[in-house]
C-alpha cells in the first residue's frame, strides 16, 4: 500500500481503502495517505458515487466544512492532498471543547439562578407584596396610576426610556409602594429591590471587561452565550420571586420600547453610513486626522453621534492603515465624535432627545451646551494633534498608502447621504408627530409614531443595500460583525439593567438613597453633584434613563429647569452626554467603533485599558467644566 501513488478515496473498480474505528467515528485510510474523517451518515454509497464522478475533490459539510481531498482526479489535474489525521483530530477536539465550554457557561448561569431562589425572607416578602398589589389592581392604586407612553427613540432613542419612568419616579411611594398593577399596567417598584439584583448587570460588565483578556478565543466564539447566561441569571430568579407576569412585562417593555428601536436605529445608521466611501488621496497625517475629528465633532449634533461615527470611522482607519500607531486616533475619535460632539441638539444624543420630549426647547442645548462643549473639545483636539504629530515623527514620517494617488478626494455611494437625511427626518418626526394611536402588547403601549419610525428606518436600510454598489461596500471594509456583537451584548445589558434603573427611580426610598440624596442639600440643588452623579452613572448605566431619573429628581418641570434652574439642567445634560465617553458601554457608538477598528487590525485596549485612557485625558476636562460652570 505504501508503494502506491495516492489515488481517489473511493474509486470505481478499485479496491476500497480499509476502514478502522477511532472512537465512534469511522476513518478511511486512502492509499499512501493519512486517515481522513468520513461523514457519519447511513448512506455512504451516495458519497462513493459522488467521489467516483468527481474523484479529485469531495467536500463534506459536517460540523464546519471539512474537506476531503482525493488523488489525481481528471487527467492533467493537480493532485489534492487529503486532510491530515492531526487536523481532523484537532477540529474534533475543538468542537468537543466548544460544547463543553458552552455547557459550563449554562451550568454557571443555572447555579446563579438557583442561588437567587434561596434569597432571604425579605426578598420573598417583596414578591408576595407584588403579587398582592397585582391582585388588588385599580382598587387601591388608582390614584397613583402610571400612564405609560412609548418613548420616541432615535440616535436619540438609543436606550431611550418612556415617560412612564418619569411618572413612576414621581409617584414612587404612592399607595403601598410595592411592585404592582396600575390601571391594568404592571409596574416594578425599585424600593422592593436590594442591591443583589444588580449582580447580573455587574457580571455582564465584568465579562465584557475581562473576557477578551482572560480567554480571548473563548470570548470571541461564545460572547453571545455568555450574555444570554447573565440575562437568564436575572430573569429566572426574578420570574420565580416576583411572578412570570411582571418578568414578562418588564422584558417586553425593555424590548419593545428600548432595545428593538435602539437596534433598528443603530443598524440603519450602520448600514447607510457603511455605504459611503471616501475615495482619493486621503493620508493619515496629523493635520488630516485632526480635521476628520473636528468635522465629526461638528456634524455629530446634527446627524447623531452614531451616524457621524459610522460615516467617518472607516475613512479614518483607511487613511491611517500605513501608520504604526493608530490606537490613539480611534480613542480620541470615540471621545469627540461618538460622544462630546452630540451636545448641541436633541438629534445628537439620546438624553437630549428625552429632554426635548419632556418639553425642553429644541435649540436649548445649542444655546447652553455650546460653551461646555468647546471647553472639552478644543483642548482634546489640541492634545490629539500634539500626540499624533509626535508619534508621526517617531514613525519616521511613514510613506502614504499605495492607493493615495488614485485621484482627488471624492465620495462613492452619495445616495446614502440622502438616506441619512431620511433617518434624521424619521427620528424627528417621531418626536413631533403624535396621532394619539397606541397598540398594547401585554400591557406595553407601542405608539404609532414610534412604530412608523422603526418601519421607515428598516426600509431606508434595505434601500441602502439595494442602491449601494457591493464592491464599494467591500472596499469600505463593511461587515455585519460589529452590529451583531453590539446586538448580542446590549441585549443582555438592557435586560440586566432593569433592576438598576428601577432602584434609581425609587429615589430616596431605594437602595441607592445615599447617592440620590447627595444632589440636594437643604432643599437646594447641588449642581456639581448633579453633573458628576449623572455622568458617572451614565458611564456604566444607560445614559438616557439616567438623564430622565435626575431630570425628575430636579423637579421634572421643563419651564422651571429652563428658567431659574437652567444650570441644574445644564449639569444633568453635560454629565449624561460627556461622560458617556468614559467606558465602551457608556454610549452605543463607542462599542461599534471599537468593533470596526478591531476588524481593521487595530489592537484596541481592553475595557479597563480604555478607562485608563479616559481617566487620563477626559477627567481633567470634566474637572475644568466643573470649575467653570458648576462651582
Amino acid at each position: 500500500m505504501n508503494g502506491r501513488a495516492a489515488g481517489p478515496l473511493f474509486g470505481r473498480g478499485r479496491r476500497q481503502a480499509p476502514r478502522r474505528r477511532c472512537g465512534k467515528r469511522r476513518f478511511a485510510t486512502p492509499a499512501g495517505g493519512a486517515p481522513a474523517l468520513l461523514p457519519r451518515t447511513p448512506d455512504l454509497g451516495r458519497w462513493r458515487r459522488a467521489a467516483a464522478v468527481q474523484p479529485d475533490r469531495l467536500r463534506i459539510h459536517l460540523h464546519g466544512a471539512l474537506e476531503l481531498g482525493g488523488g489525481a482526479g481528471r487527467k492533467g489535474a493537480a493532485p489534492s492532498a487529503p486532510i491530515s489525521w492531526a487536523r481532523g483530530a484537532r477540529r474534533h477536539r475543538s468542537g468537543v471543547l466548544s460544547v463543553q465550554k458552552s455547557a459550563v457557561a449554562f451550568v454557571l448561569a443555572l447555579l446563579v439562578s438557583l442561588f437567587w431562589t434561596t434569597l432571604p425572607a425579605s426578598a420573598q416578602h417583596g414578591g408576595e407584596a407584588a403579587a398582592e398589589a397585582i391582585a388588588e389592581g385599580d382598587a387601591e392604586n388608582g390614584e397613583a396610576a402610571a400612564v405609560a407612553t412609548a418613548p420616541a427613540g432615535d440616535d436619540a432613542a438609543e436606550h431611550a426610556d418612556d415617560e412612564a419612568a418619569a411618572v413612576a419616579l414621581e409617584g414612587a411611594g404612592h399607595g403601598h409602594g410595592q411592585s404592582g398593577a396600575h390601571h391594568g399596567t404592571l409596574h416594578l417598584d425599585g424600593a422592593d429591590l436590594g442591591l443583589f439584583w444588580v449582580i447580573p448587570f455587574v457580571g455582564i460588565l465584568m465579562s465584557i471587561a475581562l473576557g477578551p483578556l482572560v480567554a480571548p478565543h473563548f470570548w470571541h466564539a461564545h460572547f453571545g452565550k455568555v450574555a444570554l447566561g447573565w440575562a437568564l441569571a436575572f430573569l429566572v430568579p426574578f420570574a420565580l420571586i416576583f411572578g412570570f407576569d411582571l418578568a414578562a412585562y418588564e422584558t417586553l417593555h425593555t424590548a419593545l420600547l428600548e432595545y428593538i428601536p435602539f437596534l433598528i436605529l443603530l443598524g440603519s445608521l450602520f448600514t447607510v453610513a457603511g455605504g459611503v466611501r471616501v475615495t482619493g488621496s486621503l493620508q493619515g497625517s496629523p493635520v488630516v486626522n485632526t480635521a476628520i475629528l473636528a468635522i465629526g465633532t461638528v456634524i455629530a449634533s446634527w446627524m447623531g453621534t452614531t451616524g457621524a461615527a459610522m460615516l467617518l470611522i472607516r475613512p479614518l482607519l483607511r487613511a491611517n492603515a500605513h501608520r504604526r500607531y493608530r490606537v490613539h486616533s480611534v480613542i480620541f475619535f470615540i471621545f469627540l465624535v461618538a460622544n462630546v460632539g452630540g451636545s448641541l441638539t436633541p438629534l445628537g444624543d439620546p438624553p437630549l432627545f428625552l429632554g426635548f420630549l419632556k418639553g425642553v426647547p429644541f435649540f436649548w442645548p445649542t444655546e447652553h451646551m455650546l460653551l461646555p462643549m468647546v471647553v472639552v473639545a478644543i483642548p482634546l483636539l489640541i492634545v490629539f494633534f500634539a500626540m499624533d504629530a509626535y508619534l508621526f515623527g517617531k514613525e519616521g514620517r511613514p510613506p502614504a498608502p499605495s492607493d493615495a494617488g488614485e485621484g482627488k478626494l471624492g465620495l462613492e455611494g452619495k445616495v446614502n447621504i440622502l438616506l441619512l437625511g431620511g433617518i434624521v427626518a424619521g427620528v424627528l418626526m417621531s418626536g413631533m408627530w403624535n396621532p394619539d394611536v397606541t397598540f398594547t402588547v401585554y400591557h406595553v403601549p407601542v405608539e404609532l409614531q414610534n412604530l412608523a419610525r422603526d418601519l421607515l428606518l428598516i426600509a431606508i436600510a434595505v434601500l441602502s443595500m439595494i442602491l449601494t454598489n457591493n464592491e464599494s461596500r467591500r472596499l469600505n471594509g463593511f461587515s455585519w460583525f460589529p452590529i451583531v456583537e453590539v446586538g448580542k451584548l446590549f441585549a443582555a445589558i438592557f435586560v440586566t439593567i432593569i433592576p438598576a434603573i428601577a432602584i434609581l427611580r425609587a429615589g430616596t426610598e431605594g437602595a441607592l438613597e445615599p447617592i440620590v440624596s447627595l444632589v440636594n442639600q437643604n432643599g437646594e440643588p447641588v449642581q456639581a453633584a448633579y453633573y458628576w452623579l449623572t455622568g458617572l452613572l451614565s458611564s456604566f448605566l444607560d445614559n438616557a434613563p439616567t438623564y430622565l431619573v435626575f431630570f425628575n429628581t430636579a423637579g421634572g418641570d421643563p419651564e422651571l429647569l429652563t428658567g431659574p434652574l437652567q444650570n441644574t439642567l445644564l449639569a444633568i445634560s453635560a454629565g449624561a452626554v460627556f461622560m458617556g465617553a468614559n467606558t465602551y458601554i457608556g454610549n452605543a457608538p463607542n462599542f461599534m467603533v471599537r468593533a470596526i477598528a478591531q476588524e481593521s487590525g487595530v489592537r484596541m485596549p481592553s475595557f479597563f485599558g480604555y478607562m485608563g485612557w479616559s481617566m487620563l485625558f477626559l477627567m481633567p476636562m470634566f474637572v475644568l467644566v466643573t470649575l467653570v460652570f458648576f462651582i
